[in-house]
């Protein structure tokens, strides 16, 4: 695998409980600026926000933060598809402060979340996004993700209209 070196002082590391708040501060932070409001259904809305240690602590599912010299400044997860069949899994909750974003960040934690998902006996993984997270979408395409027509299982992201899925 290619590593590319940057002169900030990055770590990724599994989620711990003391990051709820600062993980879901992010996750309101990007969404705001990006005009991602809770009233839409978008991740914002997920009454599990504050609690994404326990959620993720579940079985077959993983969270990773990204910390930038101590600070939480992103993260990622993956968990099964809610109301799907057993196999698909979905790439949850990837969000990135503007001052880590193009160093590909999002990339190494998507093909982590994969890679954990084939670990775990995941043969799809889904995802759903927005129109506007242009960038978003071009990073799901390179790494394989396809567009498709209809949503899958019950995420309760309504207005996210982009749905994706990849063969694993």
């Amino acid at each position: 695998m290619m590593t590319t070196a940057t002169p900030l002082n990055l770590q990724v590391r599994p989620i711990v409980a003391a990051d709820n708040p600062l993980i879901a501060q992010v996750i309101r932070d990007v969404s705001a600026e990006f005009g991602l409001t809770a009233d839409k259904g978008y991740t914002v809305s997920d009454p599990n926000l504050d609690r994404l240690f326990e959620l993720y602590s579940e079985e077959n599912s993983a969270y990773w933060i990204v910390e930038h010299e101590g600070v939480v400044v992103g993260g990622g997860g993956v968990a099964p598809l809610a109301c799907s069949a057993p196999d698909i899994c979905e790439l949850q909750k990837m969000y990135f402060l503007p001052q880590v974003r193009g160093l590909g960040l999002a990339r190494a934690l998507a093909l982590r979340a994969m890679d954990y998902a084939r670990q775990q006996g995941f043969r799809r993984c889904y995802l759903e996004t927005t129109g506007t997270l242009t960038r978003a979408i071009k990073l799901y395409e390179s790494l394989g993700f396809e567009l498709i027509d209809n949503a899958m299982g019950c995420t309760g992201h309504g207005d996210c209209e982009v749905r994706m899925l990849k063969v694993l």
